[in-house]
């Protein structure tokens, strides 16, 4: 008999719901319930796993009170959301995906994994993979952008960064990827409100990640808020049961969000907390966090008949298999060693992260700057803000350690008189320092101006209506700019913002995000050009509000948009068109594209192809591109996007230097869900475009024809 049908067959019910009900301890805040003291529950072995800890003294103690004073010892499983740093805080994710660097992504998450695993955690809830289209959402900070192939391949980078290759690392950190499914199209960009997609939708845009995650060896899987087409997620049979485990055959643990199963009742689709808790556990949830009602009506479904013991064993099993991977059986104290050599590593590679993370919206010949210039006035309530920089979900980092904007341009320029206001506050209506700022800027050759939205507007309960500056920003920025001196902004954020007005009038604009603790340095490097800026766009950025929801992938009307034809798809006050699309991002380098061609011209379903472009940086400044490959079915049996991304290559160039990229291929890169949503490969013509963002007017094309083997 295995350890596992051993402890199975040893457990009262209690015991086994009691490894079914996550517990969080309250050290950080993560919803609006707070549980006390669990102590007895631990010892009486009511309790699986503990998250929201992260003082190794006081995760040992529940550890030895797990193992020594409960029954049968099952160690505890220790949790925490580590989705862009532990203590060390790397760019926040939709920041870090403009990399479009799979290898920078699982390294940072292998650091993470490191110096959690170093205090004793065992399980990360991260990474976030909702692919989301509308910046209104606050956790679109948290993912990876608006489109599912970097959804795919930024869970791939992720999970192996944590977990080492299918847990090949003696210390991984098991990843649980989230939320599935379809958050990002909550209804207005609401929080937990419901989502209305299209079984296309789904299984084209908001599943692949998740796919790819359980490709993967993702140890987890969690349920999100939402309802999806009228079923709350931890009730969706359908798709936990169906999808998952049948059809992808993951077999690892699935968890409710907080609170989750408890919400069913309001949700409407359960009339009390009995029903609630067998209705998700039959869906296949099998770990229920704080809502504690597996644990505390579990035992009256079974009376009732609404549950059967085996439905709760196979679940408990899943839980103990999990803890057996982690090896805490055989080491319930198992923690990382790091040394301050690693530490060091791990700083530096925050400094790389968020360098090319940072993304150059637009430079109107006023960056790199001078280094003539004798005085710049940094202005703005971003400049010195450093728990700002670490964006939301900032685990264990300490803001002290935080290099603010400030001290990078004072480190960064030493000769130079550095004066600084923060004008206005993040929010609030006193616009009091509007006047001293405007001096500073008077006197300026420079105006650097910090503008954007505290770290805890993004995340989690953290949606916007309105896309602008908060409080008085714009009064400021407009103020300030109207002292004539050049002026690069910088905008702090979580999420692209619609500021139109600041994109007309500024010399220049950096989309500075959450960039961690190095952020100061990382954006001082890039203004001086000690960095050539290369992060490019995961999301489009739209230039107002009423656009939302915008991405690039989108389909074709039959009445696509005409200038000279009133009665198109267009909108009477503002430009289809956003600020700037999906991939944009500028350099400081010149780069050029030429000779697009591909291998043959009809691609058999059996057989690849190659794709090539002649790249060439025909500056005087080394250079990192990427290089995006896009296609488009132009006659399908179901109407296909304008374009989808299919692949993207990233190359570095030395000044004046000349190279090839190659594309490779296959018949089935231009699979898509048929009528039945079983995937399909249909013979027909296919446009391949080549560029450096997904602005049509600038990419290259060429053509080829899938033929039937």
């Amino acid at each position: 008999m295995s350890r596992i049908d051993a402890l199975l067959h040893a457990m009262t019910l209690e015991e086994k719901l009691g490894q079914l009900n996550l517990v969080t301890a309250g050290q950080a805040v993560t919803g609006p319930v707070v549980c006390g003291d669990t102590t007895k529950d631990i010892a009486a072995g009511r309790v699986a796993g503990v998250f929201n800890l992260w003082d190794l003294e006081a995760l040992m103690r529940a550890q030895r009170c797990a193992v020594q004073e409960s029954r049968l010892g099952v160690p505890l499983l220790f949790g925490l959301d580590v989705l862009h740093g532990f203590r060390t805080i790397f760019s926040i994710p939709l920041a870090e995906a403009g990399a479009f660097d799979p290898q920078l992504w699982e390294r940072t998450a292998c650091a993470a994994a490191l110096e959690a695993a170093s205090e004793g955690i065992h399980l990360t809830f991260a990474p976030m993979l909702d692919v989301s289209r509308d910046p209104r959402w606050g956790r679109i900070a948290e993912g990876p952008g608006e489109d599912p192939l970097v959804g795919e391949r930024f869970a791939q980078a992720k999970i192996r960064g944590f977990q080492g290759d299918d847990f090949s690392r003696i210390f991984p950190l098991a990843a649980t990827a989230k939320h599935f499914c379809a958050g990002g199209a909550a209804t207005a960009g609401r929080d937990y409100a419901a989502v209305d997609v299209s079984e296309r939708a789904l299984h084209e845009v908001y599943l692949p990640p998740f796919r790819a995650a359980v490709e993967a060896g993702c140890a987890a899987v969690m349920t999100a808020f939402n309802n999806v087409n009228g079923v709350p997620m931890s009730a969706q049979g359908r798709l936990l049961n169906g999808y998952l485990r049948s059809r992808l055959k993951f077999d690892g643990v699935i968890m409710s969000d907080y609170t989750a199963i408890a919400e069913l009742v309001e949700h409407g689709v359960a009339a009390d907390s009995i029903e609630a808790a067998a209705i998700a556990l039959k869906a296949g949830v099998d770990m229920d966090m704080v809502s504690g009602v597996y644990l505390a009506h579990l035992p009256e479904a079974l009376a009732r008949g609404l549950v059967e013991e085996r439905d709760i064993d196979v679940a408990v099993a899943r839980v103990l298999q999990l803890k057996e991977r982690l090896g805490l059986f055989d080491d319930p104290y198992r923690v990382a060693r790091l040394d301050d050599s690693v530490k060091e590593t791990h700083c530096i590679l925050a400094l790389e992260a968020a360098r090319r993370s940072a993304t150059l919206l637009i430079n109107r010949g006023l960056l790199p700057l001078s280094a003539n210039l004798r005085r710049i006035a940094v202005v703005g309530p971003l400049a010195d803000a450093g728990a700002d920089m670490l964006g939301p979900w900032s685990a264990a980092g300490g803001a002290e350690n935080c290099v603010t904007i400030l001290e990078g341009l004072r480190r960064a320029l030493p000769y130079c008189e550095i004066a600084h206001h923060s004008g206005v506050a993040i929010e609030g209506d006193d616009e009091s320092g509007i006047a001293p700022a405007f001096a500073l800027a008077e006197g300026a050759d420079a105006v650097v101006l910090c503008l954007g939205e505290a770290a805890r507007m993004s995340g989690e309960a953290a949606c916007r209506a309105s896309l602008g500056l908060p409080g008085k920003q714009r009064q400021l920025a407009e103020r300030v700019m109207s002292a004539g001196a050049p002026t690069v902004a910088l905008l702090s954020c979580g999420r692209p913002l619609a500021v139109p007005w600041l994109f007309k009038r500024a010399q220049a604009v950096v989309a500075a995000w959450f960039l961690g603790h190095r952020a100061g340095e990382a954006i001082a490097d890039i203004l001086t050009g000690r960095f050539n800026p290369s992060a490019r766009l995961a999301v489009t950025w739209p230039c107002d509000v009423g656009q939302v929801p915008i991405f690039y992938s989108a389909r074709s009307t039959g009445r696509p948009f005409d200038a000279a034809n009133f009665y198109t798809s267009r909108y009477l006050d503002c430009s289809n068109d956003p600020q700037f699309p999906f991939g944009h991002g500028l350099s400081f380098s010149r780069t050029t594209l030429s000779n697009l061609r591909v291998d043959c011209a009809e691609l058999k379903t059996s057989q690849t192809t190659r794709v090539r472009v002649d790249v060439c940086n025909e500056s005087d400044i080394a250079t990192e591109e990427t290089i995006f490959l896009f296609a488009r079915d132009r006659v399908a049996s179901v109407a296909r996007p304008l374009m989808e991304l299919k692949d993207w290559k990233k190359i570095a160039l030395q000044p004046q230097q000349g190279a090839t990229i190659d594309f490779v291929l296959c018949a089935q890169a231009f699979q898509f869900p048929g009528e039945n949503m079983e995937p399909t490969v249909e013979p027909g013509g296919v446009d391949i475009f080549v560029g450096f963002s997904a602005d049509a007017e600038k990419l290259l094309s060429a053509r080829l024809r899938i033929v039937s083997a």
